[in-house]
């Protein structure tokens, strides 16, 4: 992405379609020619040119396309004390696409030119409005699908995590300095700072590091869909189950052990957030290729899963509960969180009352055929998906993947450092490696970036953003 800071851009702010109300944007060196163009105020409006201050202002815009004046409301910002760093406007008025679409094109022919995507938050970075971290969240916040990773994304932008790495940077700066100006008088045998003191510094600053390389560890990239397994033994009603979820006939049910040989997904609305729930063939030795194609790609979907539904059928016979509970122990292990539901309960009516059968008596009990408990499951299946994405990371999965590896290497440097203090070895050793972590850090904020990883980030913001 060119970095050409000069031209005045314009595009289209608010979503495309119809609308009570509609935002055309401009920025740039320009703006107040560009817009004095078309903008005439009205009477108590008319110092809008000379004000210093962001101010809202009234009046008509006047296009030729457009055989009418047409009311519009102008915010301005006359200073570098704009979101983009530039002077900047924007048109408010009525939300018809043909008139936001004739706005622009008569704003770029006095001057502006359609704006590239990304490039108002491209502009409020280089101009140190905000951070890399924060300009990441603005695409978060649009592409949030649920109430948690928006709050993630208002966090990120609101600063929480440039205040917690900026203060790490800044320790580490003044720790660097502390050791190099001990090392300009190493001659005079001076100390300006003891092994502890470094150590303790050095250990504050790694535990902060060390936590947010393994948030980005376990995060994942913005867009993905959780995804819930349903697994158990055959003929558990997993399938039923599946259809009754999502509300469909999808997948094959039949009384007949092993049905189901392959996995089926679908999409799961639960309330703000989407998922992935999948139906997948039951826990039992292969008896040809088939069935052992099929009890591989079991395991590989239960590793991959955030949540396995582990189906026990109400009507179980003793012979197979031990097997049951061996598999469903198994299964926990290989998975990241684990409901247990007893499954098929319309088929039973007295229940699992016995004191051998305490973890069944703990689960779930739902019956795919009535709809016994179905809300009840869609409830739990969602506060423990939560859960899950709440404890996961503070970082937008954006972010995370970004910062993946330079939050390993800041942590790998001052591990180093801190080994190298302890074993008592020379300063320039242990500086040299804060030196390789500070560079890490500036990279994650921003203050050491490339034409490359900002035309990654920036080009996958929509335009007018």
């Amino acid at each position: 992405m060119p970095l050409d800071l000069d031209d005045t851009i314009v595009a289209l702010a608010s979503p495309p379609g119809s609308a009570l109300r509609g935002i055309v944007r401009v920025s740039g060196i320009a703006t107040a020619d560009v817009v004095a163009e078309l903008f005439r105020p009205d009477e108590n409006s008319n110092s809008w040119c000379s004000s210093k201050l962001p101010r809202r202002f009234t009046g008509q815009l006047e296009l030729s396309s457009i055989i009418v004046p047409v009311p519009v409301a102008l915010m301005f910002w006359p200073t570098k004390r704009s979101y983009t760093g530039q002077p900047m406007a924007e048109f408010h008025l009525i939300g018809s696409p043909p008139l936001l679409e004739a706005t622009i094109e008569h704003l770029c022919e006095k001057g502006a030119r359609l704006a590239r995507r990304g490039e108002f938050t491209l502009r409020a970075f280089l101009s140190g409005r905000i951070d890399l971290l924060q300009a990441e969240a603005v695409l978060g916040v649009i592409e949030a699908t649920d109430h948690e990773e928006l709050q993630k994304a208002l966090s990120q932008l609101g600063g929480r995590m440039t205040s917690r790495l900026g203060q790490v940077r800044a320790d580490l700066i003044a720790l660097l300095g502390d050791l190099e100006a001990g090392l300009d008088f190493v001659e005079e045998d001076i100390e300006f700072i003891t092994k502890s003191e470094i150590a303790r510094r050095l250990q504050e600053a790694l535990l902060v590091v060390r936590q947010l390389a393994e948030d980005s560890a376990s995060r994942l990239p913005a867009g993905y869909r959780r995804r819930v397994v349903l697994a158990g033994l055959p003929n558990a009603g997993k399938s039923t189950l599946f259809n009754r979820l999502i509300g469909q006939q999808k997948a094959i049910v039949s009384p007949i052990a092993g049905t189901t040989r392959d996995y089926l997904t679908a999409t799961l609305p639960l309330d703000s957030m989407d998922i992935e729930i999948i139906d997948t063939a039951g826990w039992e030795d292969a008896a040809d290729l088939i069935m052992e194609r099929a009890q591989e790609l079991r395991g590989e979907q239960v590793s991959a899963s955030d949540l396995v539904v582990w189906c026990t059928a109400a009507d179980l016979s003793d012979k197979d509960k031990a097997e049951d509970e061996q598999l469903r122990r198994l299964a926990a292990k290989q998975s990241s969180a684990m409901i247990h539901v007893l499954t098929r309960i319309d088929l039973t009516t007295e229940g699992p009352s016995d004191e051998s059968d305490a973890t069944i008596r703990s689960a779930l009990c739902v019956s795919a055929e009535t709809g016994h408990n179905i809300e009840a499951l869609r409830e739990t299946i969602r506060a423990c998906l939560n859960s899950a994405n709440a404890s996961r990371s503070e970082l937008l999965g954006t972010t995370a993947v970004r910062c993946r590896d330079s939050l390993q290497q800041a942590t790998q440097s001052l591990s180093h450092a801190l080994t190298a203090t302890q074993a008592n070895h020379g300063d320039e050793l242990i500086c040299m490696e804060i030196r390789s972590a500070l560079h890490e850090l500036g990279t994650i904020l921003g203050d050491v970036y490339t034409d490359d990883i900002l035309d990654h980030i920036f080009s996958n913001f929509c335009i007018g953003k």
